[in-house]
């Protein structure tokens, strides 16, 4: 093949291998090229698994070679982020404290992803214990957004995101309990999926210490890719029940086809504080691609916004609270500093108003249900806003500017709460930086929400891969 292989989307990488055009030992010499070129300028991966890769694309040609049938991504090489288990290399969660962590068995997703024939590369930069804005850690330093170094990549996925949209990675596995995953895919100019709670089944323990009730509920594991294709193949490999968490379910991955034009809600300025107006203008163009597809659009509002604002932030900062003193010391500065201002705006509560607020949850999920019994999609901005400054936190010194900072990430702090999957797409660019929408769905309605996606997709392209400017 005459292009540059790295350049390849996933799904492309995957069916050229299993046709034996290409071998995986190229595919994945190809993308450790790129990793030794761009990563010293962007700093997106952290540990680099070039022995054991390079060991299972091996494997993957002689599989081929002896007639064997190769999986859907047979050689596509992935990131994972620090604070997902890959076996037999540290899980950091990107501070000193765990650099000698070292995980025993893969988790679940990468074990999934591996069986449909891809190859971990490298686990990927995040900002420490994944609990900042601030895409730095204290073990490997900060990320940079290769399209402007003055610009955040977005958090806590980082390191994926980046690695994806300069194309040292064809996919990137992170996870997102606000935002996480569809931020960095946002703003690098790439694709990501939040799944459905209990859709793909996750390992979150640190050091064999179960996560506490919140923490189970609201971060999922999910992928980032530059095309939504290829998001849907990673879709496919990762859905699923599994023994190894029991909070996973077994559904199928694809649901009922829908009678007649399915509804999509259009929520264009989700906290009422302003969209940008090249972002509003996206929103527009997408929903007329979705009307000329066959969807029915309409203005709608999502339910108790602010309500829900406050039950994420006391059922997160409660259990941030109970062991803050001792985990700040584990952070940057910077990161500190950000939850900080969260736990002053947000102390945490005692157990009593914690109990309470799992209610609360619940009933704003009931609420969220009833809202997409009508509009089985919503459609939205992931961020109203342009790419943030890369020092966006410290600018925000007291507790109410920050909580006007985080407003634009509202539509991701509430679907995060409420456990609902979305779809970040990019919709091209706003002030010259990348920008994205995010279309969510029903519970375990990936597939309706990835379909929809493809639409938007088709109308404004794709942006990645790209090298790093200055």
């Amino acid at each position: 093949m005459d292009t540059k292989l790295w350049k390849l989307n996933a799904t492309e990488l995957g069916a050229a291998v299993a046709r034996g055009e290409i071998l995986a030992t190229e595919v994945v010499e190809s993308h450790l090229e790129r990793i030794a070129a761009v990563n010293p300028v962007v700093n997106a991966v952290t540990q680099l698994m070039a022995d054991s890769a390079r060991e299972a694309a091996r494997e993957t040609d002689r599989r081929r070679a002896a007639g064997e049938e190769l999986g859907p991504l047979a050689g596509v090489p992935f990131t994972v982020k620090e604070n997902i288990h890959v076996a037999g290399w540290a899980t950091t969660h990107g501070v000193p404290r765990f650099r000698d962590h070292v995980a025993e068995t893969d988790s679940p997703p990468v074990r999934r992803l591996r069986a449909a024939g891809a190859i971990p590369i490298g686990h990927s930069n995040m900002p420490d214990l994944a609990i900042s804005s601030d895409p730095a850690s204290r073990l490997f330093g900060r990320t940079y957004n290769p399209w402007d170094r003055s610009k955040t990549p977005g958090g806590t996925s980082s390191g994926d995101g980046v690695a994806v949209a300069v194309g040292m990675a064809a996919l990137g596995l992170g996870n997102d309990s606000g935002g996480s995953v569809r931020l960095p895919a946002a703003f690098n100019g790439v694709a990501g999926l939040k799944p459905s709670h209990g859709r793909f089944a996750a390992d979150h323990r640190i050091l064999g210490q179960e996560p506490m009730l919140a923490s189970q509920l609201i971060p999922v594991d999910g992928p980032i890719a530059r095309s939504v294709a290829d998001l849907r193949a990673a879709y496919e490999a990762l859905a699923g029940a599994d023994p190894q968490d029991p909070r996973a379910v077994p559904v199928p991955a694809y649901g009922p086809r829908p009678t007649g034009p399915l509804k999509v809600g259009i929520v264009a300025d989700p906290s009422g504080t302003g969209v940008h107006p090249e972002i509003r203008a996206a929103v527009d163009e997408a929903a007329a691609a979705l009307e000329r597809a066959g969807y029915a659009v309409e203005e709608v509002r999502i339910p108790k916004l602010f309500e829900s604002l406050e039950c994420y932030g006391k059922l997160i900062m409660t259990e941030f609270g109970v062991r803050w003193s001792r985990t700040r010391e584990l952070l940057t500065e910077k990161g500190a500093q950000n939850i900080d201002l969260f736990m002053e705006r947000t102390p945490h509560t005692d157990l009593a108003e914690f109990l309470r607020q799992t209610g609360v949850r619940l009933g704003l999920q009931r609420d969220w249900a009833e809202l997409l019994e009508t509009h089985p999609l919503l459609l939205g901005p992931t961020c109203p806003q342009p790419v943030p400054g890369a020092d966006v936190l410290p600018a925000a010194t007291d507790a109410e500017s920050h909580a006007r900072m985080m407003l634009p990430g509202a539509l991701c702090t509430v679907t995060s709460l409420v456990g609902v999957p979305a779809v970040s797409v990019p919709t091209g660019l706003a002030e010259g930086l990348p920008q994205g929408l995010q279309v969510i769905g029903r519970m375990y309605r990936e597939d309706l929400c990835l379909e929809a996606a493809e639409v938007i997709e088709r109308h404004f392209g794709v942006l990645a891969p790209i090298d790093p400017r200055s």
